[in-house]
């Protein structure tokens, strides 16, 4: 029997599954371990381009919290219903962080390339699908997670630094569930080159 809001109840679903997959990052990240990182794999790491400002994120929520528990103490229940959304607030910076940190892009042994951000975006690209990779530092006026004309774009602080071509088009499963097929890729990384150059001998 189908369910009687299809559409929601995938929503849901998938962010369940980002709470979960966030969780699990905190504690890979506390023990000092990554996520699906093979042996031979060439690891890109991004996350340290974001890490002041979810640092200041993280900051601001815990004095809201201490603030707000001053103000509210008068009123338990506002008190506790305010703590559960600020505990909840900065539980998802430190897991947007911890989940960046533990899934960096990878390129396996096989020369084939796996695009990831935090728990919202994994993208597995074969080998013989890279037609060009070149580090073009880019700063789009986008979202996290940007998907128009074919074109995906997964900025880090507000950049980008690699560019990838696809001989075909390969399909990315959105954050929330949704599909787009993909020729063109945009994502940042700390070491462009490394990246670059790992790709460089797939290329016909």
């Amino acid at each position: 029997m189908r369910a009687p809001f299809p559409r929601t109840a995938r929503v849901l679903r998938h962010l369940a599954r980002h709470e979960i997959r966030s969780l699990a990052a905190l504690g890979l990240w506390l023990a000092r371990r990554r996520d699906g990182v093979r042996p031979g794999d060439l690891t890109a790491p991004y996350a340290a381009a974001q890490a002041s400002t979810l640092l200041l994120f993280g900051i601001a929520a815990g004095i809201e919290t201490v603030a707000l528990a001053v103000l509210l103490a008068p009123w338990p229940m506002a008190h506790l219903i305010t703590l559960v959304l600020d505990v909840y607030g900065l539980v998802f910076v430190l897991g947007l962080h911890a989940a960046s940190v533990v899934r960096p892009h990878l390129v396996g042994a096989d020369g084939s390339l796996r695009v990831r951000y935090a728990t919202l975006a994994d993208l597995r690209v074969p080998a013989a699908l890279v037609a060009s990779a070149h580090a073009v530092r880019r700063y789009p006026d986008t979202g996290m997670v940007d998907v128009r004309d074919g074109t995906l774009t997964l900025p880090v602080g507000g950049q980008t630094s690699v560019t990838l071509r696809l001989t075909e088009p390969v399909t990315f499963v959105h954050p929330l569930g949704a599909e787009s097929r993909i020729r063109t890729i945009h994502l940042h990384t700390e070491t462009p080159e490394s990246l670059v150059k790992a790709l460089t001998p797939t290329r016909g």
